[in-house]
């Protein structure tokens, strides 16, 4: 079964610095097969056979290795069809891949009720228990809604932009 890990704040303004062929390595070495990883933002897909306590395992080796342990997000290969399906700005985001981001939430998390508030007079948004969907025209850098996201969820959730969720859909085959 193909999973995708999915890593918040790796490779950012210079902080949390992640060399994409050393996190393939460790992964590897834990027993994740076949990884590929999509940019330097830590997207990850690869098959789950043989890797059995690696979602426990990778914190505290990424720690030992890289000095630091980001918020980790596994994925099956099944879900993560499910999330993009379920995206209501797929044809926004086939015009404009930077105007939709997903934000995929953790287990368990319960998006506060606020986050329905607050959108900017062109924005969209809708949150389900799996992810939170915006669609921002003027981008997410000028979105104050963005920071309230980011607020409610802490490290909760992790976003990609619509091009970078369609990579990984077809890294899963």
């Amino acid at each position: 079964m193909k999973k995708v890990l999915l890593l918040r704040g790796v490779n950012v303004g210079g902080a949390n610095r992640l060399p994409m062929p050393e996190f393939r390595m460790l992964l590897e070495e834990l027993g994740a097969k076949g990884v590929e990883t999509h940019l330097q933002s830590g997207n990850a897909v690869f098959e789950a056979e043989g890797a059995g306590d690696l979602e426990t395992k990778l914190a505290p080796a990424m720690r030992l290795r890289f000095g630091f342990a980001p918020a980790l997000f596994f994925i099956d290969a099944k879900a993560h069809a499910k999330i993009v399906a379920a995206c209501p700005y797929q044809a926004e985001g086939a015009a404009d891949a930077t105007a939709v981001h997903v934000w995929y939430l953790a287990p368990g998390v319960k998006p506060d009720a606020s986050l329905s508030t607050g959108l900017g007079s062109d924005e969209r948004s809708l949150v389900t228990p799996q992810a939170l969907y915006l669609h921002a025209p003027a981008g997410v850098g000028r979105s104050a809604y963005v920071a309230k996201v980011d607020r409610v969820l802490g490290t909760n959730g992790t976003a990609r932009n619509w091009r970078s969720v369609q990579a990984i859909a077809a890294l899963l085959g």
